[in-house]
């Protein structure tokens, strides 16, 4: 029975087959039916491996737009720092430019002249015990012993040492710093000694019956022979009077604060012309 069931089978397959081929043929149906079945078969087969591309070209390009984009930051940042830089050494410029400005203003006494310098170290000495800074001045620039450092503001010191082309410059701060001064509204005279760092100074041999106030503006006497006459060193801060002493204990804040000195001026006597006959 159950090879004639295959043959029965085989059979009406077989005219069935027949029936659909003579059919498509006067209609063309099964063509056109197929062609289409095709077209979406593969469609639904490639429409994923679109899909990926896609999605891979698609993170591909933001890659390489995040690659750009963190590199252009890149740039800017380095930009930024640079234009940074500029501002600060422009800032620096000018802020010197005002200093050598104010340094120009400056008018020195009758019979002296000034040379700017450069102010290249602080506290010098044996355990950097001198009150003392170092200037870009020396012997080859004309510099001498006891010659007067100001600024505009006021008295800085006196060179101690003058090397080659480097100056030590002993400042009023000192203990061994002595300036003789007198007081600008009542020509009271005395001696303005260093008392060491961040101390006022202190002004010595004034006369008891000095009609002398807080406030005055000490200026240079002349009297020592190394400071001109009429340079402001110091104001005063306090004055007391005591039955025991011939003078005034004065004490006074100097003009000049060395922590922020960077430029400063040298001052020496001009040299007289002379004429033969």
């Amino acid at each position: 029975m159950r090879p004639r069931r295959l043959a029965v089978i085989a059979l009406a397959g077989l005219f069935l087959y027949l029936a659909l081929y003579t059919w498509n043929l006067r209609t063309g149906h099964l063509d056109a039916l197929t062609s289409v079945t095709g077209l979406e078969v593969t469609g639904w087969a490639l429409q994923p491996g679109r899909w990926i591309a896609d999605k891979t070209s698609d993170a591909w390009h933001q890659y390489a737009f995040l690659v750009g984009v963190e590199r252009e930051n890149e740039r800017l940042r380095q930009e930024l720092d640079r234009i940074a830089l500029e501002n600060v050494a422009l800032r620096e410029q000018a802020a010197a430019t005002r200093r050598l400005e104010r340094l120009l203003r400056f008018h020195p006494p009758k019979g002296w002249t000034t040379e700017g310098v450069r102010v290249v170290a602080q506290r010098m000495g044996p355990a950097a015990a001198l009150e003392s800074i170092l200037v870009d001045k020396g012997m080859f620039s004309g510099v001498a012993d006891d010659m007067p450092l100001v600024t505009t503001r006021g008295v800085v010191g006196r060179v101690m040492e003058s090397g080659v082309s480097i100056s030590q410059v002993l400042l009023l701060t000192d203990v061994n710093s002595a300036v003789a001064v007198v007081g600008q509204e009542h020509r009271t005279k005395g001696v303005a000694f260093g008392r060491g760092p961040g101390k006022e100074l202190a002004i010595r041999y004034m006369n008891i019956n000095a009609e002398l106030q807080p406030g005055e503006l000490l200026v240079t006497s002349g009297m020592d022979g190394i400071f001109p006459k009429g340079l402001p060193v110091a104001v005063i801060t306090r004055v007391d009077r005591s039955e025991l002493s011939l003078f005034l204990d004065v004490s006074a804040r100097p003009l000049v604060d060395v922590r922020e000195l960077e430029e400063a001026l040298l001052m020496r006597p001009a040299v007289k012309a002379t004429g033969g006959h």
